[in-house]
């Protein structure tokens, strides 16, 4: 529906109101705030956009002429309906404000979430009802693609289409084996080349980290070669790390998820000519940051820190 120029906006139909229900421009004026100059003016300019005369005026003051008195009582329903959608857009804001829905892979699930929620919901009254899924970082972005999730957290060196992004973190993927593999008492690093020929525990298709791994690895091996199997695929950062634990195999996780095995159960081997750094996002539908409400407030609160 293309609705009339003609077509006056709520503020006028609020003044006829109140001119008729008051009956006179002066206790119009009184109870909207306004002088009677402003709203005299307004009063003009709505009979001026409808083409008809709404008040009578004479010495003694301005009355509403039946044509006024009948658009009067077709804007009073107009601004009780206003009134509704207003109320009820205030509450879906508040709504927004109650509950925060994210998805975050796992490293950033384990190892960072936790931490930022705490000190949000330390800073924040009423602390809304937060909920989040952990999973891949593929899934992560289908569950934002889809409406799942307002917010989501990757660490994959692709966002998915559609999707805007911003760097909240950051950590490095690191080597680790168990103390018993030969790796651990070696005294030069292990190259790339070296490591991209090695079967690994990994994570399973569509982990960031897993992906971030294999990007870094492209090229290594040359045309004519490909990279062997992984011993393990798991779906868990935790899975890995006990698979190596056990022996199954060297993998390359992130530092944040084996701090506390680092010297004990796993030790970190160098890699010679690979960068593993990256950088951790924050993923969510669409605009320069997320809509008003929890999502947007616990994103700037992570950037803060």
């Amino acid at each position: 529906m293309v609705l009339s120029p003609r077509m006056p906006d709520l503020m006028s139909l609020e003044t006829l109101a109140a001119v008729v229900t008051t009956g006179s421009l002066n206790a119009a004026a009184t109870e909207l705030g306004l002088s009677q100059q402003a709203v005299s003016a307004r009063m003009r300019a709505l009979e001026k956009q409808l083409g008809v005369a709404l008040l009578a005026r004479s010495p003694r003051g301005s009355t509403p002429t039946p044509t006024g008195t009948l658009v009067a009582e077709w804007a009073d329903r107009l601004l009780t309906m206003a009134g509704e959608f207003d109320a009820g857009l205030a509450a879906l804001r508040q709504e927004r404000r109650d509950e925060l829905r994210l998805a975050a892979s796992l490293t950033i699930a384990e190892h960072l979430l936790p931490r930022w929620l705490v000190t949000f919901a330390a800073q924040t009254s009423p602390s809304p009802q937060v909920s989040f899924r952990a999973t891949n970082s593929n899934q992560v972005c289908a569950l934002v693609r889809d409406g799942d999730a307002e917010l989501g957290f990757v660490e994959g060196p692709r966002v998915a289409p559609g999707l805007r992004s911003r760097v909240v973190a950051h950590d490095r993927l690191i080597l680790v084996v168990p103390r018993e593999h030969p790796w651990a008492r070696r005294r030069r690093p292990v190259d790339a080349a070296e490591l991209a020929r090695t079967p690994l525990v990994t994570r399973e298709t569509g982990s960031g980290t897993r992906d971030f791994l294999d990007s870094a690895l492209t090229g290594t091996l040359g045309p004519d070669r490909s990279r062997p199997a992984p011993v393990l695929a798991m779906s868990t950062t935790a899975a890995v790390r006990a698979a190596v634990i056990a022996g199954a195999g060297p993998a390359v996780l992130s530092d944040l998820s084996v701090a506390d095995d680092l010297g004990h159960r796993l030790v970190a081997v160098e890699i010679d000519g690979l960068d593993l750094r990256r950088s951790l996002r924050a993923v969510w539908l669409s605009g320069t940051e997320p809509g008003a409400g929890a999502a947007r407030e616990f994103l700037a609160h992570i950037v803060r820190r």
